[in-house]
């Protein structure tokens, strides 16, 4: 995996997506219109046939076009047939809809009030007031912010009604009344004629409003039962709460969404849980938080800061005042205790402590003063609350994070088998009683309450190659499954020179040494070269001094070797690890070079075959080894892959978690590097702003003061790589994109369809290869379940469908070209099948063969014996990106004063470390100090540069040569500066040399700069260099 180059990301200047674009996107939309048109042809002659499309090499705007309607998707090519046959049943549920349409009013409430809640309020104290007067007996749905839908016209075009709600917050006997402006106003008819067009499968734009409005009216009522959070509704009368520690409990809820499929329009429902706040007092909540006693003793600074972080935001009752239950939300913690506040009590200033205030005018003891006060209120006028004064109000989510206790609790209580599920869903639409509701009533809709009965065809899974040298050389898996007895690995790794790191306590020198001698055996029989003897003894050492440990195992290793390298650090972590995963990831990939394999406490004590297995699996992919490939890409008998140069790509961007908002999002590539095996990949990663889901540096172009107009990105430099590793530039794209939301097909598909297109004719103008781009999504509701829990023979032994089970009529799109696929077997809970949906398709495939070429590509998982849930590419780049969040350091993004980029919105992103160059399998990066432009071949000798400038000049070896894990030429390299030459031919002496030459400049320039650089990749040099 690679990094991108913090110095190599400079400032583009792009335009709102929805600003006018029409200059800079006339082109782009000459040729979508032409590709839309050459797509309703199917494929004819040997090769694809793809028009060459004229795209600006210096274009700096990878902007999207203002109209997302000049896009469409790709229709559905027709309909799988291979696979065997069978019925399954999905969690939809067929609406009827009404063939009127539907009014739409405007609300605009005076004063202006931002919460949903106090909006709806409002709106149902006028509909008591007024419906059988002034609203001409209408029963209106509101969406708690501006609209209003009735199911046909009010007596009225404008109205205002005055509307007076009480506060019940401040107690019986102390009641506020609020006046509020409600005018109503009439704005249009919405039809629903588009959407009876979808549902007959026409080809017509999705009518997301009439949806919408569906929605709205199905929730209405649901809204005010339960507690809404986004689509999910939640209550702990469906279901006991479960305490999860900490405070915290879990509510049982259900997932409703509208959505338009072939049988008609469907609700979608499925379970849920979450967790919510225990309504308890807030002194009982912090002692759970803390796990400790906190009645007589103080915090101390770290509890204060965790007890501050988890309250913060939770709205709290008071419950020293008697009938008065007055609410407020918490904004902070004091940092002193509470016998120490005081506060001016008037405009004179007289100061008086709160103890005495609430004895005073309250007759209120304060018990425990020797903790903190809860602030609320704004920063200008801060209250002080006693902890023991105050009450969690109930039916709050928690929205922080959850410990592993917690998460462990949490799927415990909802982890549920397929029957249980089943039973689940269909009760809660019997509890929901959709033919009684007021408002499906009012407009005519009606839901049926059986689930939908689909057909399905569970797909053959692929025969894999092992190598010749195992007793069975090919193997067909059974029900997802299988293990590596009897077999080896295609393309065992080497591993010559390793070490071993033990930061667990409870585990001793003689149980590490067993167990990695184990591990080592484990390789050997699977097919690796494994030197049996580690460099140094195993080094014990704490979790808190883990970059000293780890300095100290890589340098003595180094000292040990004498030139040569450390090749893999095994490391043995306590379970329950907090950060210390993430920091030796960190320290080992961005700072020392290092492979690093990490093994829990607990399988170091009962390590089985199976387990030791998996993990020679990652250690032979993480040494540049393969563990299998499919044996009809060898027999090239794979459709539309095999038949020329191939490329398949997989992009995720993951976000912060909730709650975090200034951490930036980090976007992952990655892209197969062999054919026609596609099992290698390499992959790139980079931030970019907080929460932005298109992939920023895709393709990028800027302005470099030595060498001119710059082209690069992520697209182009796995482009490269590809070439290099296989000789032949790809004639193929297949884009697996991963974690994007239906309501951004349209604004990702054009942003990332264009920067591929730009990043394929910036390495030559003609060259634009026919490119297939498939969402992948996993956090959808559908599922599938058996038609017969009963029949053994249709499911596994979770009771989960089989894996292979793919579904493309009924419950898919009306028109364009998506499936589910169930691609792995179940484990415990129901599976979740993957939806891919098809959006751009120059390649023409059918639905058999995108549907198979999916299917078996999740049996070269790397990592495991199981096929898994996603397609490996989408899967690997969300793992790279999972991975990439442990390099940014803790806090760094709280230093306002931190270096970082200025992104293409203008909002300051900090770069990611490079990862060194060890990391980067196979091949070496090219490295830069300040410039570079020349070219030089293997037996060259270090060319003659600017002296002002310091060079360091990494020769290449051949891919063969690094394949074989054998070093078959001799590398050169050498730094070069005003004063020195140096020629280095040992591997391990280019290390010790970088860290010495920073080390004589940091006077000149600060080291962490300078470091930054020498990791640091050029662009334009990746035509002279590969790159993984």
């Amino acid at each position: 995996m690679l990094m991108k180059d913090p110095k190599e990301n400079p400032v583009i200047s792009r335009e709102p997506l929805l600003n006018s674009m029409k200059e800079k996107n006339e082109d782009f939309m000459k040729d979508t219109k032409k590709i839309i048109a050459r797509r309703r042809g199917r494929r004819g002659g040997k090769g694809p046939k793809v028009e060459k499309l004229q795209v600006e090499k210096l274009n700096t705007d990878v902007g999207t076009p203002a109209s997302f309607k000049s896009l469409m998707f790709h229709r559905r090519p027709g309909y799988g047939q291979l696979g065997t046959k069978c019925l399954v049943k999905a969690n939809h549920f067929i609406a009827n809809i009404p063939d009127s349409d539907i009014c739409h009013y405007s609300v605009k409430i005076d004063p202006e009030v931002t919460s949903h809640k106090l909006n709806k309020a409002i709106m149902t104290q006028l509909v008591k007031l007024h419906r059988e007067s002034d609203l001409g007996m209408r029963l209106p749905v509101y969406d708690g912010a501006r609209n209003l839908y009735t199911a046909g016209f009010l007596p009225f075009t404008t109205k205002n009604f005055i509307i007076i709600l009480s506060d019940d917050e401040e107690g019986a006997c102390n009641r506020r009344e609020r006046e509020f402006k409600v005018t109503i106003s009439f704005i249009t008819l919405a039809s629903m004629q588009q959407l009876r067009e979808l549902l007959a499968g026409k080809p017509v734009d999705t009518p997301h409003k009439a949806l919408t409005i569906i929605d709205i009216v199905l929730r209405q009522l649901a809204a005010q039962r339960y507690v809404s959070v986004g689509r999910f509704l939640y209550s702990p009368d469906i279901k006991k709460p479960q305490q999860l520690g900490g405070g915290l409990e879990s509510w049982r809820g259900f997932y409703q969404s509208i959505r338009p499929i072939q049988m008609g329009l469907s609700l979608n429902i499925d379970m849920s849980s979450t967790a919510f706040i225990e309504p308890l007092p807030v002194i009982d909540f912090v002692a759970q938080i803390l796990d400790k006693d906190v009645y007589s003793r103080p915090l101390s600074d770290s509890d204060r800061i965790k007890v501050k972080k988890a309250l913060r935001g939770v709205k709290v009752e008071v419950t020293h005042r008697g009938n008065v239950r007055r609410k407020y939300r918490i904004s902070g913690l004091t940092s002193q205790p509470t016998r120490e506040l005081i506060f001016p009590v008037d405009e004179q200033k007289n100061m008086k402590s709160v103890v005495e205030y609430f004895q005073e005018v309250y007759g209120y003891t304060i018990q425990y003063s020797h903790l903190p006060c809860l602030q609320v209120g704004n920063q200008k006028k801060v209250n002080y609350l006693p902890l023991e004064a105050c009450k969690i109000v109930g039916g709050q989510r928690y929205t922080k994070g959850l410990n592993e206790k917690q998460i462990t609790s949490l799927l415990k209580v909802s982890c549920q088998r397929p029957h249980e599920q089943e039973m689940d869903i269909l009760q809660t639409v019997h509890q929901n009683d959709y033919e009684k509701d007021p408002y499906a009533k009012e407009f005519g809709i009606s839901i049926d309450n059986k689930l939908a009965s689909v057909e399905a065809r569970v797909l053959p899974a692929p025969w894999l190659k092992y190598h010749d040298t195992g007793k069975e050389k090919e193997y067909l898996p059974q029900v997802g499954q299988w293990n590596m007895m009897n077999k080896k690995v295609i393309n065992g790794s080497t591993v010559r020179h390793w070490a071993c790191i033990n930061f667990s306590k409870t585990v001793q020198e003689s149980t590490a040494c067993s167990f990695c001698q184990q591990l080592v055996q484990m390789c050997q029989i699977s097919g690796m070269e494994f030197n049996r003897d580690p460099v140094i003894p195993i080094y014990s050492a704490r979790p808190d001094q883990v970059k000293k440990a780890l300095k100290y195992v890589y340098y003595a290793a180094a000292s040990k070797l004498e030139g040569k390298e450390l090749e893999l650090l095994i490391a043995i972590l306590p379970d329950n690890n907090g950060s210390l995963y993430g920091d030796l990831k960190r320290i080992c990939e961005t700072e020392l070079g290092l492979i690093s394999q990490c093994c829990l406490t607990k399988y170091v004590f009962n390590s089985s075959r199976q387990y030791l297995a998996n993990v020679s699996l990652k250690i032979n992919v993480k040494m540049g080894g393969r563990n299998t490939v499919l044996l009809d890409a060898l027999s090239w008998r794979i459709p539309l892959v095999s038949d020329i140069p191939t490329i398949i790509f997989g992009a995720d961007v993951t976000h912060p978690e909730t709650g975090d908002d200034s951490c930036p999002s980090i976007a992952a590539v990655v892209a197969s590097q062999d054919w026609p095996e596609v099992t290698k990949y390499a992959g790139l990663v980079c931030a970019q702003p907080h929460r932005e889901e298109l992939i920023q540096d895709l393709f990028k172009t800027w302005k470099d003061p030595q060498r001119g107009m710059v082209t690069g990105g992520m697209i182009r430099e796995l482009l490269l790589s590809f070439k290099k590793a296989t000789g032949q530039k790809p004639l193929r794209i297949i884009f697996y994109r991963d974690g994007v939301s239906e309501g951004q097909f349209y604004q990702v598909l054009l942003y990332e369809l264009d920067a591929i297109r730009k990043a394929c004719a910036s390495l030559e103008p003609s060259y634009q290869p026919p490119v297939t781009f498939i969402v992948v999504q996993k956090r959808h509701h559908t599922r599938l379940l058996a038609n017969n829990h009963n029949d053994r023979s249709s499911t596994d032994k979770s009771g989960n469908i089989l894996p292979g089970t793919v579904v493309d009529s009924k419950i898919c799109h009306p028109t364009e070209f998506d499936f589910y696929l169930c691609s792995h077997a179940g484990i415990q809970g129901t599976s979740r099948p993957a939806h891919y949906h098809v959006l751009w398709d120059e390649n023409n495939f059918t639905a058999d063969e995108i549907q198979s070429l999916t299917n078996n590509l999740c049996y070269t998982y790397a990592r495991c014996t199981r096929s898994v849930s996603v397609v490996p590419p989408a899967y690997y780049a969300h793992l790279a990106a999972y991975r990439a969040r442990f390099y940014m350091e803790p806090g760094v993004h709280e230093n306002a004063k931190t270096r970082c980029t200025r992104a293409t919105n203008g909002s300051c992103v900090r770069p990611l470390p490079a990862l060194k160059e060890k990391i980067d399998f196979f091949w070496f990066r090219l490295l830069e100090l300040e410039n570079f432009n020349f070219k030089a071949s293997i037996n060259e000798e270090a060319p003659k540069i600017n002296p002002a400038y310091a060079t360091i000049y990494v020769g290449i070896l051949s891919h063969e040569a690094w394949t074989n894990g054998r070093l078959k030429s001799v590398v050169h390299r050498a730094v070069v500066n005003k004063e020195k030459q140096r020629l280095f031919r040992k591997p391990g002496d280019v290390l010790a040399t970088i860290e010495n030459y920073i080390e004589e400049h940091a006077t000149k320039r600060s080291k962490g700069s300078l470091e930054s650089q020498v990791t640091g990749g050029g662009e334009e040099q990746l035509e002279n260099v590969g790159q993984t």
